[in-house]
């Protein structure tokens, strides 16, 4: 009888942990697009896709995808403290820290739901004792290593859901219609590949580098008139 190919585990977990319908909350957070919006320079799919790409690559390249990796790297619990203390330090805008502690918890939740290994669950008393934030880039690292997941696909799995949810967000916004997402989408497959190789060079000083006019516009949106999202 010949063998039936299958998919390897760690594929449907990375599946499981980046679906769009993972409830983290993340339909509720634009991480300062919707200030943008507001200011005109995100109004079409264009600009919405340069605004995409430049944030792939120049912030969330240095926040959550190299503190995933440093995290699927980590030796001990203590390091996963200190990492978590350090992405929490350099988030600058409140909302920012707000954002990554709620989503840090259903995102720590809906992987003990499914995938409870033990670093999870220290993870999870660091939290509660308050010697952690919380931040979702952790316990996906966390879940998808105790999957044996590659960290290379790791990593573009988590970008790539992050784009993918950002889109869905601007195709509410701006609106943009869901032929335009999809090729916005499409467009992002060669920046998240670009970005895990970076990821790569990178080392713990790097950690939390973002440019100022995205952190002044995260810092803006709290004080909008009018908001969809919570950041």
């Amino acid at each position: 009888m010949q063998n039936t190919p299958t998919s390897s585990g760690h594929l449907l977990t990375l599946l499981q942990l980046s679906d769009s319908a993972l409830p983290t909350g993340a339909f509720s957070h634009s991480f300062g697009m919707e200030s943008y919006l507001e200011s005109g320079h995100v109004r079409d799919e264009s600009s919405f896709a340069l605004w995409l790409r430049l944030f792939l690559e120049q912030s969330l390249t240095y926040t959550d995808g190299l503190l995933l990796r440093l995290a699927f790297e980590a030796q001990d619990d203590q390091r996963i403290i200190e990492l978590d203390r350090l992405i929490h330090a350099a988030a600058l805008p409140r909302q920012l820290r707000m954002a990554a502690q709620k989503m840090g918890a259903r995102m720590l939740a809906v992987a003990l739901a499914g995938f409870p290994v033990p670093a999870l669950h220290s993870y999870q008393q660091a939290i509660q004792t308050g010697n952690c934030s919380g931040h979702p880039a952790i316990a996906y690292a966390l879940a998808a290593r105790g999957a044996g997941a590659p960290l290379a696909d790791a990593l573009s799995s988590y970008l790539f859901s992050t784009a993918t949810s950002l889109t869905q967000n601007a195709i509410r916004a701006i609106p943009l219609g869901q032929d335009a997402g999809q090729r916005v989408i499409r467009e992002m497959h060669g920046t998240v590949n670009a970005a895990v190789i970076k990821i790569f060079t990178l080392d713990d000083q790097d950690l939390g580098l973002a440019t100022p006019g995205l952190e002044i516009a995260q810092m803006r949106h709290e004080h909008q008139r009018a908001r969809m999202f919570m950041s």
